[in-house]
């Protein structure tokens, strides 16, 4: 199985949520590859090549990915997702959570939001109801797309890969 992670950055630096949304791959298992989607990105793409898991780094460095719009990126996380990829992962930090929605749509796949917990390669727990109670969603989708609450599951080494 195949894990696309969208890397979380600044265009210079690799955001620590990151390293909490590879953990995450890491429990459901698969070869990891982190997408580094700005401009003048190529220090984050080495940042992520470090990171314990990852096995490969994909870079696409246009201006037109420079603030990592979810209109401009959205369609290149979707074609390089349905390049065989059966999951797409990304932290639920703002970026996340206004770009990995509109891929679902490009994919007509439904999300799985905040994921807190992997319980197996399709079963997530996920916090419903103000976080009041825990669900478990179980998803039979072509490729399944989710945020991951970076703050459920320790970060990987961020050298070492």
């Amino acid at each position: 199985m195949s894990i696309l992670v969208i890397a979380d950055h600044n265009n210079q630096t690799l955001n620590g949520a990151t390293l909490n949304v590879v953990a995450a791959a890491q429990k459901i298992g698969g070869d990891i590859t982190v997408l580094v989607a700005g401009s003048g990105a190529q220090a984050v793409a080495d940042a992520a090549a470090k990171v314990a898991g990852v096995s490969k780094v994909l870079l696409a460095d246009n201006a037109a990915y420079a603030n990592q719009l979810a209109e401009n990126v959205a369609g290149l996380v979707a074609d390089i997702a349905k390049g065989g990829y059966k999951y797409v992962l990304a932290a639920s930090t703002t970026t996340g959570k206004n770009l990995l929605p509109r891929v679902a749509a490009l994919l007509d796949v439904s999300m799985i939001t905040d994921i807190i917990a992997v319980e197996s390669a399709n079963t997530f727990k996920r916090p419903i109801y103000a976080g009041n109670a825990i669900a478990t969603v179980q998803s039979d989708e072509a490729i399944i797309v989710g945020t991951v609450r970076g703050t459920a599951f320790d970060a990987v080494a961020a050298e070492g890969g």
